[in-house]
């Protein structure tokens, strides 16, 4: 059975309100950790750690650059932004026997958490970066959305499964 490999990531562009290039950086995306609650009690063998659905703990991202950058100045402003990252993913296709490039964007809206402004020693990279408190997340990959997290909307789709749909309707949302 043909399968779709995926390789490494080809490369990326990143973007600031939708048009303004940000420049070269290695970015590290945020970890979706769901808020959990202890469930114990008489009928269960101990504790089960049970996540929250929809409800996910502080996800931050951070945006390392090789030296200061304006960029680095636009993304300290105490105001929420939105980040896009476009990139390709390079793979491999077993049944045709040819490489393949798969989009995929990751969108975020931001508030700045820390600005961390490197060091200065001739002849090397500053390493200054960004980390931002993420309170939007959406990543398309191949034209399909596979996350979409809303904060302070209840939108929690992972997989086309929305978690919050029912969390809404009971709130009257």
């Amino acid at each position: 059975m043909p399968k779709q490999i995926p390789s490494s990531l080809t490369d990326f562009n990143a973007y600031r309100n939708g048009s303004e290039y940000l420049g070269v950086a290695d970015v590290e995306l945020p970890n979706l950790e769901a808020m959990t609650q202890t469930l114990s009690g008489a009928g269960i063998a101990g504790e089960i750690e049970i996540p929250i659905l929809g409800l996910f703990g502080s996800m931050t991202t951070t945006i390392n650059w090789r030296t200061l950058d304006k960029a680095t100045f636009k993304l300290a402003r105490l105001e929420a932004q939105q980040i896009d990252f476009r990139g390709s993913i390079q793979g491999f296709d077993t049944g045709s026997s040819t490489i393949t490039h798969t989009p995929l964007k990751v969108t975020m809206r931001v508030l700045p958490k820390n600005t961390n402004l490197g060091s200065l020693t001739t002849g090397n990279p500053m390493e200054s970066g960004n980390e931002l408190e993420v309170i939007y997340i959406k990543i398309i990959y191949d034209g399909v959305t596979v996350t979409e997290i809303d904060r302070f909307n209840y939108i929690c789709i992972i997989d086309g499964v929305d978690y919050s749909a029912k969390i809404r309707a009971n709130l009257g949302e």
